[in-house]
């Protein structure tokens, strides 16, 4: 009886635990689902602490850190996931866990899952960049070393970014509390909702001071992300949905981001409205003007968007009035983050993405709209770029200074912003690689100094080159899909070119050309059988019928006659110095009349053809007549040749 009461509050007791425990993993992921990332991690962790390895409480672990930024935790989650060896794991698990690596700077790691993510989604964009992109550190290190960078004395403990030009000043977005307003946390990273402020200068170009901006613009949402025209008198800027100036969610619990724009009258911020593409179902953020004022840009995950978020493009008309938003296509725009845009008087593009290839977290990149058919996204490079989350880049053309954030380590807090000067241009112009080889067509032989153009379809000029000591050459091409030819040219040689295609600004290697010699009208006088390489026409013995080896040859020799008609030739054959002179003169004449019938009866004209028998006269080695010689060595004396008498 004991026993069985020992028993039964043993059950008990593993029963109240297993209930706790369901509770914790409930109130863990009711705080997941409600984007209450900050204390859902902590939630998780506990269970974690208590023995739970479940495969839902690995993936939220590493979203909830992935998605406050917190790459290095969320690998460590995201690992965890793969070693459970889980079938059928959503391959966006695999690109979220390669991006991690990269902020453990294990770019070994990242590249085999990021191969794993090609085969299980090949034709997803990102895993195309990847594919198209392999040798991405090296091209990433070819950009990296332009800048010279700087924490700004502004910064705060907490997240200070989306900084703007404003004359003189700088617009930025903060997650300080300025100490005038209750402070309010946001559950998604624990932090106090963001707001507007300003940071004056001096004239030396020091920030002085720092300045919350108008309530009329600050609410109780999240405010960040300002544009602003030339004059100063409109702005645009982003903020979370509200109702009534407080903080608003749809059905699904997601609070979206939209555009607004204000108009400066009378020294205040006014008549501030919503742009009338936003929508309470999807996010419309970070807006940025171009020179003329006539286009905004901006990040959505609108209709349309492939990914996380992309960026879009709508028209303002002179009524202030806009077109309709349109997704600036396949090239830019990914299955992942595209975002922060920003647009230079000269239509570059620069903006934030976790989609082309990268150094880790977001990566500035930018991109030349004016050449966006045989354009090319490129990373910015180091040290603008690193391992974290690096965005909201602003650059002033003239003074080429700007501004980023980056949440990297050494900041004063979440994300700071970054002063930076550009010491050398970036190269925005696509180079795709053309490489290959020139060959001799008959003997293989590597042509060295051959030179080597690249024509487009058009047949214009793309760029030239020359071989190397062992044939080989590399161009620039200028990644336009479509048709090209490579011609190659050398002396005693002819022309020779190879047509090929190429597709998405993809690298065209293991190119050959072969080169034909040149065959120029020969001496009078010339055996045409070694001016023409060709081996020579031998008999068997005691025998005049052409053999099928000799007929290769003559093809060569026909070849040159019908392309030099005015030449003739005699044919002289030749016998070893076997049986008596008078029958070796007679075999000799047969010799040479059989090879003139050949080549007449190819074609060639009898008054081009004559012919005459030598006998053993010509001997071309010691084998005369009493001489020990091999058969090979009265093979060589057995021959035709094909003299140029006119």
């Amino acid at each position: 009886m004991k026993r069985a009461k020992y028993i039964f509050c043993a059950l008990a007791v593993i029963t109240c635990i297993a209930q706790g425990q369901e509770r914790k993993l409930e109130k863990a992921e009711n705080r997941f689902s409600d984007f209450a990332y900050a204390p859902a991690i902590r939630s998780y962790e506990d269970l974690v602490a208590d023995g739970y390895s479940e495969e839902r409480i690995f993936k939220n672990l590493g979203n909830a850190n992935y998605y406050n930024a917190r790459y290095a935790e969320a690998s460590k989650w995201y690992g965890k996931l793969f070693e459970l060896d889980t079938a059928d794991i959503d391959p966006e698990y695999i690109y979220r866990y390669a991006q991690t690596l990269k902020s453990l700077e294990d770019y070994e790691a990242s590249d085999r899952w990021m191969n794993r993510f090609r085969e299980a989604r090949a034709n997803d964009r990102r895993a195309e960049r990847f594919g198209e992109n392999t040798d991405y550190l090296e091209r990433i290190e070819a950009n990296s070393g332009r800048y010279e960078i700087q924490n700004l004395g502004l910064n705060s403990k907490v997240s200070d970014f989306a900084p703007s030009f404003y004359g003189e000043d700088l617009i930025f977005s903060t997650a300080r509390d300025s100490g005038l307003l209750s402070k309010k946390i946001h559950k998604w990273n624990n932090g106090s909702f963001l707001n507007l402020y300003k940071a004056s200068q001096d004239g030396q170009g020091n920030f002085i001071g720092v300045d919350r901006l108008s309530n009329r613009l600050n609410k109780k949402t999240h405010e960040s992300s300002t544009a602003f025209t030339k004059d100063g008198k409109t702005m645009y800027f982003t903020r979370n949905n509200s109702n009534n100036g407080k903080f608003s969610r749809d059905e699904e619990g997601i609070s979206r981001l939209k555009i607004y724009r204000a108009r400066l009258v009378d020294g205040e911020w006014k008549n501030i409205e919503e742009l009338p593409f936003n929508d309470d179902g999807y996010s419309v953020a970070h807006p940025a003007l171009n020179k003329e004022e006539n286009k905004l840009y901006f990040a959505s995950d609108m209709p349309g968007t492939v990914g996380e978020s992309d960026i879009f493009v709508v028209d303002i008309h002179g009524d202030s009035s806009f077109g309709t938003p349109q997704n600036l296509g396949p090239k830019i725009n990914t299955e992942a983050r595209e975002t922060f845009p920003f647009i230079t008087g000269s239509d570059v593009l620069y903006f934030s993405s976790d989609g082309h290839p990268g150094l880790g977290g977001l990566d500035v990149f930018a991109i030349d709209l004016k050449e966006m058919g045989a354009g090319q996204v490129v990373n910015v490079g180091r040290p603008l770029n690193g391992e974290e989350d690096d965005f909201s880049y602003i650059i002033d053309e003239e003074t080429l200074k700007g501004f980023f954030a980056s949440n990297r380590e050494g900041g004063h807090g979440d994300d700071d912003i970054y002063s930076f000067t550009e010491t050398k241009p970036l190269d925005l112009k696509c180079h795709t690689l053309i490489a290959g080889t020139v060959r001799d067509e008959e003997t293989g032989e590597l042509l060295a100094h051959a030179a080597v153009t690249l024509y487009d379809k058009e047949n214009h000029v793309v760029s030239t080159s020359r071989t190397d000591a062992d044939g080989a050459f590399n161009m620039e091409g200028d990644c336009k899909d479509g048709n090209y030819k490579v011609v190659a040219s050398k002396s005693d040689y002819d022309d020779g070119d190879k047509v090929f295609a190429t597709v998405k600004g993809k690298d065209a290697t293991g190119i050959e050309v072969v080169l034909a010699k040149t065959v120029r009208p020969a001496p009078l006088g010339t055996d045409l059988a070694k001016y023409l390489g060709i081996e020579p026409i031998y008999f068997d013995f005691d025998k005049y019928f052409i053999r099928e080896d000799a007929k290769i040859s003559i093809k060569k020799v026909l070849a040159y006659l019908n392309e030099f008609p005015e030449v003739k030739v005699q044919v002289r054959s030749h016998t070893d110095s076997r049986a008596n002179d008078a029958y070796n003169m007679w075999l000799s004449t047969n010799r040479a009349k059989s090879t003139a019938d050949y080549l007449i009866a190819q074609g060639i004209p009898e008054n081009r053809i004559s012919f005459e028998g030598f006998g053993e006269t010509q001997l071309t080695n010691e084998c005369s007549n009493g001489v020990p010689c091999t058969k090979v060595q009265h093979q060589m004396n057995r021959r035709s040749e094909f003299i140029v008498v006119e």
